[in-house]
């Protein structure tokens, strides 16, 4: 009888924490960070330092990992004591500037970027983490180009969401 009551029961549901993240999701990840990138700089042309602030707090929810703890943020243009920003408002203040704690700060993303182009070097896969290196380029309204050196490491998370863990930037190196 016990062996019957075992077989009327539902088969259990199956939770898969860790899948493996794609070459095409890490790719989609590096876009998605250039449109928000230039998104941030469109809501600061159009409606000046609070909306670019809050497009900015939306778009670094969702593309960086900060709600899990620190991520390692080393910015292109930061140096000094504020070269690393592990928290959610360090890399705010980067992003848009305004922030006391952060004087040095003007905004990366309120440049008036135009386009944001990624190449990359390597792409490595394990399991649901991604690392990348190579290059971001992106053009003012000048039609000036500026290219950064670029590491990346995402993470893909249970629900499927990537975002990024390990963000390095500089300029390359003119010895």
């Amino acid at each position: 009888m016990l062996g019957m009551a075992l077989q009327a029961q539902a088969a259990p549901t199956v939770q898969v924490l860790n899948s493996n993240i794609t070459r095409a999701e890490v790719i989609a990840a590096q876009k998605g960070w250039c449109s928000a990138l230039l998104k941030i700089g469109a809501a600061y042309s159009s409606g000046g330092f609070k909306k670019a602030k809050v497009t900015a707090e939306a778009v670094i929810d969702q593309a960086y990992a900060y709600q899990y703890g620190p991520v390692a943020f080393k910015p292109t243009l930061a140096s000094g004591a504020q070269t690393f920003r592990p928290t959610r408002a360090g890399a705010l203040a980067y992003f848009v500037g305004g922030d006391p704690a952060f004087p040095d700060d003007k905004g990366f993303a309120l440049k008036p970027w135009r386009s944001c182009e990624v190449t990359n070097q390597v792409i490595q896969l394990s399991g649901n983490y991604a690392t990348t290196m190579g290059n971001v380029s992106f053009k003012n309204a000048a039609g000036q180009i500026t290219t950064v050196d670029k590491t990346w490491s995402f993470m893909k998370e249970p629900d499927g969401s990537i975002r990024i863990v390990l963000h390095h930037s500089s300029l390359p190196f003119e010895g």
